[in-house]
């Protein structure tokens, strides 16, 4: 089965600080990988360098993203490229609408794939089609992006930009922090709805809870900065009860 993110030797950091130290991990279509481990062990670090921070920089290593090499391509391309980061705290946008800004999203990305672009009546069909999806109600299209969102609303919006885009790959960065469980559900409910044969997820967080709701296929121990062990979902469970001193 071909893969959608290939990575080898993978190292990284931050102005000459090297915080990744070796990432080996190889994701196919349909799975959905937990990336787990203390604070500091390089987990957001792996989600930005992934995604083309340019704070971060990589000194080493291979990522190969649907058979094209992810760390030549730039941030956007990335995006186009069918990549998507659920932000651990997610921006505002003032003055801009939530309708205006997906609306310029999606049809980057279709100009990307040598597509036209979506005219209003189409686009406003697949808004109100996706909202239903991810239990959005159809006033927040008129509102500004996350400007006066709960956490949970924020979280909602986040689910809703993937249902938009349908990325091939969808990385959550710790998109759990700070949740209620009614917040923990409306993202799980809705990365469910969006998961296909096709398409994968990452979820990197400290905590199993979010791992009751979507289960993963594979979970990976990251501890500073290397995955020193990976299993099926019951390693989530032995976190739980043994912290990650245990590794």
């Amino acid at each position: 089965m071909n893969s959608v993110l290939e990575i080898k030797g993978l190292r990284a950091g931050v102005d000459g600080h090297e915080i990744l130290h070796g990432i080996d991990l190889l994701i196919r279509p349909g799975e959905v990988h937990a990336v787990m481990g203390p604070n500091g062990a390089g987990k957001s670090t792996l989600g930005a360098v992934l995604t083309g921070k340019p704070d971060y920089e990589v000194y080493g290593g291979t990522v190969s993203f649907g058979g094209r090499d992810l760390l030549a391509m730039a941030p956007e391309e990335r995006s186009w490229a069918g990549l998507f980061l659920s932000f651990q705290y997610p921006v505002e946008i003032p003055g801009v609408t939530i309708t205006a800004f997906m609306k310029a999203a999606v049809n980057a990305r279709r100009r990307a794939e040598g597509l036209p672009e979506l005219k209003a009546p189409e686009y406003l069909k697949l808004q109100k089609e996706r909202m239903a999806l991810v239990k959005m109600k159809p006033e927040f299209a008129k509102r500004e992006v996350n400007v006066g969102f709960s956490g949970g609303e924020k979280k909602r919006n986040e689910i809703f930009q993937m249902a938009m885009l349908q990325p091939s790959l969808s990385i959550l960065d710790e998109t759990d922090s700070g949740l209620d469980v009614d917040a923990l559900k409306i993202v799980a409910d809705g990365v469910n709805a969006l998961r296909t044969p096709e398409t994968s997820t990452i979820i990197i967080t400290h905590y199993r809870k979010l791992l009751d709701y979507i289960r993963p296929d594979v979970v990976h121990v990251l501890k500073e900065g290397r995955i020193v062990a990976s299993g099926d979902s019951s390693l989530a469970d032995v976190i739980e009860a043994e912290g990650f001193d245990k590794f």
